[in-house]
């Protein structure tokens, strides 16, 4: 085995970033990170109240 250093080029690393995570908007802080669907038409209001009621509902 040699200690020769390897030819090929490295891929170079990702820097650090010290930015404050807080300022960034994660996917919990939408509402489609919470599950929700986005806003539609009544027809889909409908279909998703049928979707998610409770059984004891209608």
């Amino acid at each position: 085995m040699s200690d020769a250093p390897d030819p090929r080029p490295r891929e170079p690393r990702p820097a650090l970033v010290f930015d404050d995570p807080l300022d960034q908007q994660s996917s919990d802080d939408t509402d489609r990170g919470w599950g929700d669907r986005p806003s539609g038409d009544s027809a889909s209001d409908l279909k998703r109240f049928l979707d998610e009621k409770p059984p004891h509902h209608i």
